[in-house]
C-alpha cells in the first residue's frame, strides 16, 4: 500500500511528492502530461527557472525525484477514486487499482475557451491571462484586455504598471456610464461590440474582429475565460467547493463550467 497517491503530477504534485519523498513516504504519482500551463512558451516568475519553457521546467523536476526510490511516477489519469482516510482506492485508466493511506488531489483546474475563432489557438501565445507571468516582455506595447465584469476594473488599474496603452473590449457586457468615465480619464480606449475572431500574427500580435465597428490590432490580449476542475473526483470524496468569479457559468463557453477546489492546485 501507498502512503500517499498524488493525483496530476505538475508544479504542484511534484512539489509535494519530493516533501514525501525526502520523509521516504511511499508515494505514487498519476499524471497525464496536460498541465494548464502547456501552451505558454515559457515560464515567469519562479525562482530559479525564470524564462525556461514549462516542460523543461516538470522534465528537470522529475529528473530530481528520480534520486528518491520512494516515488514512483506513473503515466496514467485516475478514473475514480473511493474509501476513506487510511484505506483510498483509486482506479487509473490502465485498469491498475491502487491502494493508498491518504490522497493529494493536485490535478488544478482546465480554462474553457469560448466559442470565438481563433480564441484557442492564441492561447498562450497571442491572448494571454496573466501579466505578471507574461507582462514584461510585452511592457510598453498596446495591450487589449477583453472585459468579463466589474473586476477587469481591478485589471485596467494594474496594467499601467505595465502599458499606458490599452484597448478594452466590451464583448457585449454593458459598461456603466461611470465606469466609462473612469476608462476615459485613464485613457483607456474601448472597442463596444462582440469578439467574433482573433488573428494570430507572429508570437504575440493579434487582430480582433468585431461584429460592430473596425477591427482592432493589439500587441497582446488578455483574457480571462472560465475554468472548470480538470477532474470531478473531488466530487466524489464530497469535498466542500466554492465558487469564484472565474468559475462561474460563461455564457460563451463551449462546455459548462463548474466550480473550483477550494485547494490550490
Amino acid at each position: 500500500m501507498n502512503d500517499v497517491i498524488i493525483i496530476g503530477g505538475s508544479f504542484a504534485g511534484l512539489a509535494a511528492a519530493l516533501q514525501l519523498g525526502r520523509a521516504r513516504r511511499k508515494v505514487t504519482v498519476l499524471d497525464t502530461g496536460l498541465q494548464r500551463n502547456r501552451f505558454a512558451t515559457r515560464s515567469h516568475g519562479v525562482l530559479g527557472h525564470d524564462d525556461k519553457p514549462p516542460s523543461a521546467i516538470l522534465a528537470e523536476a522529475r529528473q530530481q525525484l528520480a534520486r528518491y526510490p520512494a516515488i514512483k511516477m506513473v503515466n496514467a489519469c485516475a478514473d475514480s477514486i473511493s474509501g476513506t482516510i487510511d484505506n483510498f482506492s483509486v482506479l487509473t485508466g490502465d485498469g491498475e487499482t491502487l491502494s493508498a493511506r491518504r490522497v493529494i488531489l493536485s490535478y488544478g483546474v482546465v480554462d474553457q475557451m469560448p466559442t470565438v475563432q481563433g480564441f484557442a489557438e492564441s492561447w498562450g501565445t497571442s491572448v494571454i491571462p496573466c501579466p505578471y507571468c507574461d507582462g514584461f516582455e510585452v511592457a510598453d506595447q498596446h495591450w487589449g484586455l477583453v472585459w468579463s465584469g466589474p473586476q477587469s476594473m481591478n485589471q485596467v488599474r494594474l496594467f499601467h504598471d505595465w502599458t499606458d496603452r490599452l484597448t478594452v473590449f466590451a464583448d457585449g457586457h454593458d459598461i456603466s456610464p461611470d465606469v466609462r468615465a473612469d476608462l476615459a480619464r485613464r485613457r483607456v480606449l474601448v472597442a463596444d461590440g462582440r469578439i467574433t475572431g482573433i488573428a494570430r500574427h507572429g508570437d504575440h500580435n493579434a487582430t480582433i474582429k468585431l461584429d460592430i465597428g473596425p477591427d482592432v490590432a493589439v500587441d497582446i490580449l488578455f483574457a480571462l475565460p472560465r475554468n472548470k476542475p480538470s477532474a470531478g473526483l473531488h466530487e466524489t470524496l464530497g469535498l466542500t467547493t466554492v465558487a469564484t468569479p472565474l468559475s462561474l457559468p460563461n455564457r460563451r463557453a463551449s462546455s459548462p463550467s463548474r466550480v473550483t477546489p477550494s485547494r490550490r492546485r
